[in-house]
């Protein structure tokens, strides 16, 4: 498919690249830890778990949002050692960043989910929500995956590989003159679904704590435990997220404000794009939120350790016995 050339409709456009090795260097580690980290999640969840809970099935379809990351990564490390050349064609270039999209999309929804999973156990113990069944979790994800894949749809339907010169770019927030509508409503959707979320979890933190010392139960194990939970989710939710959203958000009101001002206008679009490698580190820190927020999960990972060194155990000893004899 021929790509058109669009450097014209490109505002402030360069194609110098800040630490042209950072975000593939770092993107590679990312993937070398996240994909065995994840799937020994998702096989924990499958076929270890002896009972499933509500927020047992939120942190499975989160290792499901990962494993939509890890496939979609490598494209765009062959993308940034070519120095943003993308080769792989325009549809490609569309699955991809719509995979990239739906992954931080749901994995944001998820890391709520259980948030507030925690908050309403804690704090709201009698509530319907508190009680929510397997089959209620299980009708709501498929809710959440359904409103993440709508408001990603756009990135199937814009034409988003653009050409430079040389290359083609295959980006989702590219520096249009003027910005498409489709594109627009994904700027808005990726700025909404950071700040809302980010304040509910601040404010399921504050009112847990409140609540607990009110009722002078911080110091119970379970309780404990769900203070932790919802603190690491934020924890990790704010580094992996906040970056790219502040970095994002200086770049619009530069172009909005001061369109004049290439030079700072290039900072900020840069930053953004090094700010990448946050946004993927989610994948990366996810099992350790798994770890956090259940028990359940946590127990299962050490019976499986002991039982893979009793085995590695077992099997040296008869290895040495028949070498002996």
């Amino acid at each position: 498919m021929e790509v058109k050339n669009t450097t014209g409709n490109l505002h402030c456009h360069s194609t110098e690249e800040l630490g042209s090795l950072f975000l593939p260097i770092v993107m590679s580690v990312e993937m070398i830890i996240g994909l065995p980290g994840n799937a020994i999640a998702m096989w924990i969840f499958c076929f270890r778990m002896k009972s499933w809970k509500a927020h047992t099935l939120f942190l499975t379809n989160l290792v499901l949002a990962d494993f939509l990351l890890i496939v979609s990564v490598p494209f765009r490390i062959d993308t940034h050692l070519r120095n943003e050349d993308w080769v792989f064609g325009a549809v490609l270039c569309r699955i991809n960043l719509f995979m990239l999209t739906v992954n931080r999309s749901a994995s944001i929804a998820f890391m709520t989910a259980v948030a507030l999973n925690r908050y309403f156990k804690v704090v709201h113990p009698h509530h319907c929500v508190s009680h929510m069944t397997r089959t209620q979790a299980a009708l709501f994800s498929g809710l959440i995956w359904t409103i993440v894949t709508a408001f990603s749809i756009p990135l199937l339907t814009a034409d988003l590989l653009q050409k430079h010169g040389n290359i083609s770019l295959c980006r989702s927030f590219s520096s249009y003159e003027t910005v498409p509508l489709v594109m627009m409503i994904h700027y808005m959707a990726f700025i909404a679904e950071f700040f809302l979320p980010w304040l509910l979890l601040l404010f399921c933190s504050g009112r847990i704590i409140f609540s607990l010392r009110q009722r002078r139960l911080e110091r119970q194990k379970t309780v404990r435990r769900a203070i932790v939970t919802v603190g690491v989710i934020s924890l990790v939710f704010t580094i992996c997220f906040m970056p790219g959203v502040i970095t994002g958000l200086g770049a619009m009101c530069i172009k909005k404000f001061h369109p004049s001002d290439c030079d700072t206008y290039r900072r900020f679009t840069q930053g953004f794009k090094m700010c990448i490698a946050f946004t993927y580190l989610n994948s990366t820190l996810d099992p350790v939120i798994y770890c956090f927020s259940s028990s359940m999960f946590r127990e299962t990972l050490k019976n499986s350790i002991r039982h893979l060194c009793s085995y590695k155990k077992e099997f040296s000893q008869v290895s040495s016995s028949t070498t002996s004899s």
